[in-house]
């Protein structure tokens, strides 16, 4: 398969070979669905988004210890199109940790088919902030007044 010229430069600007490995650790897995598909017959991008958020929300949520919510995402490129029966997995990792507030690198993954071949198709960063019951933000608690679950693993 030919790519086109836009797609070999976000290829060569966000430096993915085939060898490479997917960074942090996988959150979520599902199936794009027929019904998530653009008019082009692509998986809608705002669909790859929103499982991205709900990734990162989880491990925000479970480092923070509490509610959290999406303040922001820096830029991201869609480095390949997902397909209806692509497996996506949704990989994340906590990049910083502030008073009340966490960066989570977050990356997606296909497998073409069942069982075909791993590409990643984009990744950005996310900024959550933790809050307490009235909204507004509270500290982020210590790594170790944490459950196991909650703290990251480095294997």
């Amino acid at each position: 398969m030919a790519l086109c010229l836009a797609q070999e430069m976000v290829l060569e600007m966000n430096d993915v070979t085939a060898d490479q490995k997917a960074r942090g650790r996988l959150t979520t897995r599902t199936m794009a669905m027929p019904a998530d598909t653009n008019p082009a017959g692509d998986i809608f991008g705002g669909w790859v988004l929103s499982q991205m958020d709900i990734a990162a929300g989880i491990c925000a949520g479970q480092r923070a210890q509490c509610r959290v919510v999406t303040v922001s995402l820096d830029s991201m490129s869609f480095i390949r199109p997902v397909k209806v029966g692509d497996i996506l997995g949704v990989y994340t990792e906590i990049e910083k940790v502030g008073r009340s507030s966490m960066e989570i690198h977050v990356e997606c993954w296909v497998r073409r088919g069942r069982i075909g071949k791993r590409e990643k198709v984009t990744e950005a960063n996310f900024k959550f902030v933790a809050i307490d019951d009235e909204g507004n933000p509270t500290p982020v608690p210590a790594e170790t007044d944490l459950p196991e679950y909650a703290v990251e693993s480095k294997v």
